[in-house]
């Protein structure tokens, strides 16, 4: 039975085998060292085994104290953390978040941010999911989730919109495609060139933007679900499309993709796409979403173009 068993006990057992020595223990504790070595004969009563070797003119840990010293240490860790996360529930903190994120924000850029709100509230589950143009301001309309990022500027006075960053999209095309040479010519593509060329794009899976074309140029098209699937597409010679530079760079690096002068488009066939952070007006961020907000714009800050 380890009724009896204290955590401050423990961690005067490991403040004792840390530093050395009772004395060291009751100085690193502030407490006399009497009080250190009655901790330990209370701990090695209760757990029915002797932790150190005293013979010496220093305490060594003995074969059970290396054993339990771990096991020790685990258990004040278990119990610090049970503490930081009580204190975190009573200052509000959300025990789950969920982001929608647009496939035009670069997933280094989320985990970046992610990362920093794992290792400051590890408690908090996370759930994200990609969530293109008006998908995500759905999500919040719809209350699914508690953060947005969103290419989409909509409307809603239900919903507080805060600048990210701008980001760069490409037109591209595979190397081995008819476009690639206009590309290589620097001629300007007019939608008559790209008329009879098939453009795969990403449309809006939700109601909000019904309707609307952003950035089609062909009168033919294939749309799939996600940036990656055009991408795969667009590299294996599928047809064309406007991508974020930050999924092509390798594949525009290694000759696999080439950059299209689109008239309509820069001379690059390269465009800008403005990212916000969502929210809904109505609902107050706990400090979970409020620091993963905060640190969305660090990261994004980073990269905005000068």
């Amino acid at each position: 039975m380890l009724d009896a068993l204290t955590l401050d006990q423990l961690r005067v057992f490991v403040a004792v085998a840390e530093t050395g020595s009772f004395r060291a223990a009751a100085v690193r504790l502030r407490r006399v060292q009497s009080a250190v070595s009655y901790a330990i004969a209370g701990l090695e009563s209760e757990l029915g085994v002797s932790l150190f070797d005293r013979t010496g003119r220093r305490p060594e840990l003995s074969a059970n104290g290396r054993a339990l010293l771990a096991h020790a240490k685990a258990m004040l860790l278990d119990a610090d953390a049970l503490r930081a996360h009580a204190r975190a529930l009573g200052e509000g903190l959300e025990p789950r978040l969920d982001l929608a994120l647009d496939p035009q924000f670069p997933l280094p850029f989320a985990a970046a941010a992610l990362r920093s709100l794992h290792s400051a509230y590890p408690t908090v589950q996370v759930q994200t999911w990609t969530a293109p143009l008006g998908a995500a301001i759905a999500a919040l309309q719809e209350r699914r989730c508690t953060l947005a990022v969103t290419a989409a500027d909509i409307p809603d006075p239900a919903i507080d919109l805060d600048f990210l960053c701008d980001l760069p999209r490409a037109a591209v095309a595979s190397a081995g495609h008819p476009l690639a040479d206009w590309a290589r010519r620097k001629a300007p593509l007019k939608r008559r060139e790209l008329a009879g060329h098939l453009q795969i794009v990403v449309p809006d899976p939700s109601a909000l933007t019904a309707g609307q074309d952003f950035g089609v140029l062909s009168p033919g098209t294939w749309r799939v679900s996600d940036n990656e699937t055009k991408r795969a597409l667009i590299v294996g010679g599928v047809g064309w499309g406007n991508l974020p530079l930050w999924l092509v760079q390798d594949d525009l690096a290694a000759g696999r993709l080439v950059r299209l002068p689109v008239a309509e488009f820069a001379p690059s066939g390269e465009t800008y796409v403005r990212v916000f952070v969502a929210c809904r007006a109505d609902v107050a961020l706990g400090p979970a979403a409020r620091l993963l907000v905060d640190r969305l714009r660090e990261v994004s800050g980073e990269h905005r173009p000068s």
